[in-house]
């Protein structure tokens, strides 16, 4: 059974708090794919109307996961896309949900195959604890406290909302 605990009015006033974190005259930014990349497209148009100039990338970081051999036989895989060149640029990676670090640290493995950045800044847009490395969002949107036997979801089917739910074995 699914709760939405964050509405459409809550998520959007989190988009522009990121926003104003993130502004600056150039942005390099990255999107995990999927949720990542969506809240990343909308951190660009923001960012773009208020007159910053934006870098946008995405990465599909299947192959990179220490869990790949437990997702499924057939993972959707999506082609990651940088267009930048991220040696000496200051980077903001951009995912929907930190949870555990795992996704970030799969991540931050992919963006250094394409090169050096001088700095790699995690945004995210709810942070719902649970930890499992020491990983942590230097901007972020909304903070809720799941058990582990929930999942918290950025729902985007017209409007944007954060939903949860207990996952049943």
């Amino acid at each position: 059974m699914s709760e939405t605990i964050f509405d459409s009015k809550t998520v959007e006033q989190a988009l522009d708090t990121m926003v104003r974190a993130l502004r600056s005259n150039e942005v390099y930014m990255i999107g995990i794919q999927q949720g990542g990349a969506r809240v990343a497209d909308t951190l660009q148009q923001r960012l773009e109307s208020s007159g910053c100039h934006v870098e946008r990338g995405n990465l599909d970081i299947s192959f990179y996961r220490d869990d790949l051999d437990t997702i499924g036989p057939n993972p959707e895989v999506r082609p990651s896309h940088l267009p930048f060149d991220v040696s000496g640029k200051n980077i903001w990676l951009v995912d929907d949900v930190l949870y555990t670090g795992r996704t970030i640290r799969a991540a931050l493995g992919e963006i250094f195959d394409y090169g050096r950045p001088a700095s790699i800044h995690l945004a995210v847009l709810v942070d719902r604890g649970g930890r499992e490395l020491p990983i942590a969002a230097d901007c972020t949107g909304l903070f809720c406290e799941a058990g582990v036997n929930d999942s918290v979801k950025l729902v985007t089917n017209g409007d944007w909302h954060i939903e949860q739910h207990e996952v049943v074995a």
